[in-house]
Protein backbone atom coordinates (compact mmCIF):
# COMPACT_ATOMS: atom_id res chain seq x y z
CA UNK A 1 0.00 0.00 0.00
CA UNK A 2 1.27 3.47 -0.93
CA UNK A 3 -0.10 6.70 0.48
CA UNK A 4 0.42 9.87 -1.53
CA UNK A 5 0.10 13.41 -0.22
CA UNK A 6 0.29 16.37 -2.60
CA UNK A 7 1.24 19.92 -1.70
CA UNK A 8 2.21 23.14 -3.40
CA UNK A 9 -1.02 24.12 -5.12
CA UNK A 10 -2.39 27.62 -5.01
CA UNK A 11 -3.38 30.71 -6.96
CA UNK A 12 -0.98 32.15 -9.53
CA UNK A 13 -1.24 34.64 -12.36
CA UNK A 14 -0.96 33.56 -15.97
CA UNK A 15 2.68 33.24 -16.96
CA UNK A 16 3.71 32.35 -13.43
CA UNK A 17 5.15 29.18 -11.95
CA UNK A 18 4.30 26.66 -9.27
CA UNK A 19 5.99 23.51 -8.04
CA UNK A 20 3.85 20.66 -6.82
CA UNK A 21 5.24 18.01 -4.51
CA UNK A 22 3.95 14.55 -3.72
CA UNK A 23 5.28 12.71 -0.69
CA UNK A 24 4.89 8.94 -0.67
CA UNK A 25 4.87 6.53 2.23
CA UNK A 26 6.68 3.23 2.27
CA UNK A 27 10.14 1.89 1.60
CA UNK A 28 9.58 0.83 -1.99
CA UNK A 29 9.06 4.25 -3.57
CA UNK A 30 11.77 3.72 -6.16
CA UNK A 31 9.96 0.65 -7.54
CA UNK A 32 6.97 2.70 -8.63
CA UNK A 33 6.53 4.86 -11.67
CA UNK A 34 5.01 8.15 -10.58
CA UNK A 35 2.72 10.50 -12.39
CA UNK A 36 0.50 13.55 -12.30
CA UNK A 37 -3.04 13.89 -13.55
CA UNK A 38 -5.45 16.79 -13.42
CA UNK A 39 -9.18 17.37 -13.47
CA UNK A 40 -10.75 20.68 -14.40
CA UNK A 41 -14.35 21.52 -13.44
CA UNK A 42 -16.80 19.69 -15.66
CA UNK A 43 -14.07 17.70 -17.38
CA UNK A 44 -12.67 14.22 -17.06
CA UNK A 45 -9.39 13.55 -15.30
CA UNK A 46 -6.49 13.71 -17.76
CA UNK A 47 -2.90 12.57 -17.79
CA UNK A 48 -0.24 15.25 -17.35
CA UNK A 49 3.16 13.61 -16.86
CA UNK A 50 4.89 10.43 -15.71
CA UNK A 51 8.36 9.36 -14.66
CA UNK A 52 9.91 5.90 -14.33
CA UNK A 53 11.08 4.44 -11.06
CA UNK A 54 14.70 5.46 -11.51
CA UNK A 55 13.81 8.69 -13.24
CA UNK A 56 15.34 7.95 -16.63
CA UNK A 57 12.12 8.00 -18.63
CA UNK A 58 9.51 10.74 -18.70
CA UNK A 59 6.30 11.31 -20.62
CA UNK A 60 4.20 14.43 -20.97
CA UNK A 61 0.82 15.36 -22.35
CA UNK A 62 1.15 17.51 -25.44
CA UNK A 63 -0.66 20.34 -23.67
CA UNK A 64 2.12 20.73 -21.08
CA UNK A 65 5.19 19.65 -23.02
CA UNK A 66 7.92 22.27 -22.80
CA UNK A 67 6.27 24.02 -19.84
CA UNK A 68 6.04 21.33 -17.15
CA UNK A 69 8.84 19.14 -15.80
CA UNK A 70 8.38 16.02 -13.69
CA UNK A 71 11.20 14.85 -11.44
CA UNK A 72 11.70 12.66 -8.42
CA UNK A 73 13.98 12.29 -5.42
CA UNK A 74 13.92 8.66 -4.33
CA UNK A 75 15.92 9.43 -1.21
CA UNK A 76 13.08 11.71 -0.09
CA UNK A 77 10.21 9.56 -1.44
CA UNK A 78 8.99 12.60 -3.33
CA UNK A 79 7.96 13.41 -6.87
CA UNK A 80 7.69 16.96 -8.19
CA UNK A 81 5.92 18.78 -10.96
CA UNK A 82 7.50 22.09 -11.92
CA UNK A 83 4.94 24.13 -13.81
CA UNK A 84 6.11 27.18 -15.75
CA UNK A 85 4.36 29.57 -18.13
CA UNK A 86 1.05 28.67 -16.55
CA UNK A 87 -2.16 29.36 -18.45
CA UNK A 88 -5.74 29.75 -17.21
CA UNK A 89 -6.54 26.44 -18.89
CA UNK A 90 -4.10 24.73 -16.50
CA UNK A 91 -6.57 25.42 -13.70
CA UNK A 92 -7.53 22.07 -12.18
CA UNK A 93 -7.16 19.77 -9.23
CA UNK A 94 -3.82 18.02 -9.67
CA UNK A 95 -3.48 14.44 -8.51
CA UNK A 96 -0.35 12.45 -7.83
CA UNK A 97 -0.40 8.78 -8.82
CA UNK A 98 1.76 5.69 -8.48
CA UNK A 99 1.85 2.77 -10.90
CA UNK A 100 3.70 -0.53 -11.11
CA UNK A 101 5.27 0.53 -14.40
CA UNK A 102 5.27 3.68 -16.48
CA UNK A 103 3.39 1.75 -19.16
CA UNK A 104 0.45 1.20 -16.80
CA UNK A 105 0.32 4.76 -15.48
CA UNK A 106 -2.22 6.02 -17.99
CA UNK A 107 -5.07 5.55 -17.50
CA UNK A 108 -5.01 3.20 -14.52
CA UNK A 109 -2.42 3.83 -11.84
CA UNK A 110 -2.54 1.72 -8.71
CA UNK A 111 -2.65 4.55 -6.17
CA UNK A 112 -3.95 8.11 -6.06
CA UNK A 113 -3.35 11.11 -3.86
CA UNK A 114 -6.14 13.34 -2.62
CA UNK A 115 -5.36 16.21 -4.99
CA UNK A 116 -4.25 19.82 -4.72
CA UNK A 117 -5.96 22.81 -6.35
CA UNK A 118 -4.12 24.92 -8.89
CA UNK A 119 -5.82 28.09 -10.06
CA UNK A 120 -4.34 30.28 -12.78
CA UNK A 121 -5.85 33.72 -13.12
CA UNK A 122 -5.82 35.65 -16.40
Amino acid sequence: QVQLVESGGGLVQAGGSLRLSCAASGRTFGRYAMGWFRQAPGKEREFVAAISGVGDITYYADSVKGRFTISRDNAKNTVYLQMNSLKPEDTAVYYCAAAWTIATMNPSPAYWGQGTQVTVSS
